[in-house]
């Protein structure tokens, strides 16, 4: 192959046997870092490292850890490919790979070692269809050697004598090993006659314990930084064992600005701050939305968030994470805002693959693609980005919409269901670079989308899923849109909703003079799933507004209607669902930079209305709770649908029942 070939005989054994792999003392992974660290030494151009993985998360798990240590990206382009096509590729592109062991149902050590893939491949497929076996020997049915194959330009690997060892005579899935005695290099075609030899300046054995490098990530200081240009504002949902803590900064326009990276870094320290004050700490993070106000500074504000949120620190899997920019400035406040999405238990599950491939887009980082707990998908928002390049689809806004929802839904199907059929709620980002012609279409070409997959599949129960569309000024890599599915994957138990609600009382919900009229619906998308989950989006419209209006009263007491009246709304559904406030994950207020408010004071008039609301249920609602528990976010428009992001406020609310 004419390429250097470093080789390191393997010293430790499978310490460390967990599916996620951490630096172990002797376990064989170590073996592999020496061995990459001295290819990396003598070879500093080397950027990536190339595997076989297809299916096996044991593999590529322990070759991401080895990347990430080294600043390697990991490539995986057989991942997830389909087993049955793959190795008839492999035979069609030439790869001569024989048996060397056999460990399977089916596969008989005497026949069927040193057999190659071509003369196998009937059975195997056969092997599959009676007994699910894995084709390529993902699940550990056989290995191979590889003979020949195009990459081998001056010569092929002759077998002229072997030994059969059988390891395990069992009746049913012997183990036999192919022992090779004798063998020769051939020539090929053109290739010189000295070139089929070995080449010593080609071959390095590496031997010794690798480099004495530190393993753990060099942290920030932790302490509260100072900031005295800024204010530290804080809220957090009243729910005990799944909540959310949001920090943002209230810049003071006296006094010159900070930089991304310093006011990353404090609201950063105050959320880690309040996690450990909970007793709990950043491997209890399901989720994070990160904003920032300015998008050319993504890498500053990658390079800041990995000090805090590593894979060290996470061992029960990275959270999820969306990254948008905001027009944080423009409404007063710092350049950074974090929410996080935080758990009491360790029973998330994350898929984290940061691997390149054909599969879905890499997460090269401490952020995962999707994290599961409690029966609830959060998954990392999806941007139109092509897989195997990870470069963006440059047809469009709609062409990068069809490549986000691909994604999402080979992320869905690493979680055993499906966009089309257990979305709960979309949230769709709209880049404000979007030309307005493809903005109108977005969300007719996503419902067709949705649609035309949901024709092919068989699925017994089918949600209908909230859509609801943001207008940002700029999102990653300059998409033009990115997509963050919210998903329910059913567990065991299962509540028939419809009886459910037919056991509702009507009860009396009014307050601050607010009765039920029928428009009032028109506001409101819920959907409440199996009695354990209600999520609900509340837009308030100008025309919302008009209807709101009264003819006596002050530009003020106008405006302190619409707090109420969503306040109102909201704990409606609550009640009307048999939900309460202290189920409340989550309660985010999007609202436009248009209506010409002041955070601080649309903040104010929120906390004042949910004062009031408490104070009518005589202290019961928000008992005990300190902080807000909502967090208002900056936009440039919000809507149910993207050909009118035109709502002045939009309330997105979650609540979880456990």
């Amino acid at each position: 192959m004419n390429v250097p070939l470093f080789r390191r005989r393997i010293r430790g054994s499978s310490r460390h046997q967990k599916l996620s792999y951490q630096m172990t003392q002797g376990d064989e992974v170590e073996d592999m870092f020496v061995l990459l660290s001295e290819v990396k030494r003598q070879i500093p151009s080397i950027t990536a490292v190339s595997s076989g993985a297809i299916a096996s998360d044991y593999q590529r798990l322990r070759v991401e850890s080895i990347c990430s240590r080294l600043g390697l990206v990991s490539l995986a382009f057989l991942w997830k490919q389909d087993q049955t096509l793959l190795l008839q590729e492999m035979i069609a592109n030439g790869i001569k790979a024989i048996l060397v062991k056999v460990a399977a149902i089916g596969l008989d050590p005497s026949k069927h070692l040193g057999k190659d893939l071509a003369f196998m491949e009937p059975h195997l497929l056969k092997l599959k269809e009676l007994y699910g076996s894995n084709v390529c020997g993902e699940g550990g049915e056989y290995e191979t050697l590889t003979l020949d194959c195009p990459l081998f330009t001056n010569a092929r690997i002759v077998l002229d004598e072997f030994e059969v060892k059988l390891h395990s005579p069992d009746s049913i899935a012997p183990v036999g090993v192919l022992h090779p005695t004798i063998f020769h290099l051939e020539k090929k075609g053109n290739a010189d006659s000295n070139s089929v030899e070995e080449e010593p300046g080609l071959v390095f054995e590496v031997q010794g314990d690798g480099p004495n490098t530190p393993e753990s990530t060099c942290q920030l200081d932790n302490g509260i930084v100072e900031h005295t240009r800024t204010r530290v504002n804080l809220s957090k949902t009243g729910k005990e064992n799944t909540f959310s803590i949001c920090c943002w900064l209230e810049e003071d326009s006296s006094e010159s600005s900070t930089g991304l990276k310093e006011d990353l870094e404090t609201v950063l320290t105050e959320i880690e701050t309040q996690i450990l004050k909970h007793g709990l700490n950043w491997q209890n993070v399901l989720y994070i939305h990160l904003y920032i106000s300015d998008m050319t500074e993504f890498a500053v504000a990658n390079e800041t968030y990995v000090k805090f949120i590593t894979q060290e620190k996470c061992p029960f899997g990275v959270p999820s994470r969306s990254t948008i920019e905001l027009p944080l400035v423009q409404a007063g406040l710092g350049k950074a805002y974090v929410e996080v999405l935080v758990a009491n238990d360790h029973s998330k599950r994350v898929l984290h693959v940061q691997s390149i491939s054909s599969w879905a887009p890499s997460c090269i980082g401490p952020y995962s693609q999707a994290t599961l707990h409690k029966g609830v998908l959060h998954m990392a928002g999806q941007l139109g980005l092509d897989p195997p390049t990870m470069n963006l689809r440059n047809e469009g806004a709609i062409a990068e919409l069809n490549q986000a929802l691909t994604n999402s839904e080979a992320i869905a199907e690493a979680f055993r269901c499906s966009i089309t059929s257990s979305a709960i709620l979309f949230v769709v980002f709209c880049s404000a670079r979007t030309e307005q012609s493809e903005r109108n279409q977005l969300h007719e070409k996503f419902v067709s989308f949705l649609d035309l997959a949901k024709s092919s599949q068989r699925v017994s129960r089918t949600l209908d899923p909230i859509f609801l569309y943001i207008l940002v000024p700029d999102l990653p890599k300059r998409a033009l849109v990115e997509v963050k599915p919210v998903l329910y994957v059913e567990e065991d138990t299962e509540t028939d909703d419809e009886t459910r609600k037919d056991q509702l009382c009507e009860g009396d919900y009014s307050c601050w003079g607010y009765k039920p009229e029928k428009w009032h619906q028109d506001c409101m998308q819920t959907r409440v799933i199996d009695g354990k989950i209600c999520v609900t989006v509340l837009s308030i419209s100008a025309e919302v507004m008009r209807k709101l209006h009264e003819p006596s009263g002050d530009e003020d007491q106008q405006l302190e209607r619409i707090p109420r009246f969503c306040v109102y709304l909201l704990n409606k559904t609550l009640s009307e669902n048999s939900f309460s406030w202290q189920d409340t994950t989550s309660l985010r207020i999007h609202f436009s930079t248009s209506l010409g408010v002041s955070l601080k004071r649309l903040s104010d008039m929120f906390e004042t209305a949910f004062k009031e609301l408490n104070e009518m249920s005589h202290g019961v609602t928000f008992s005990g709770l300190k902080e807000p528990i909502f967090n208002l976010v900056p936009v440039l428009g919000a809507g149910n649908t993207s050909a009118s992001l035109d709502n002045i406020i939009t309330c997105e609310l979650c609540s979880l029942r456990s």
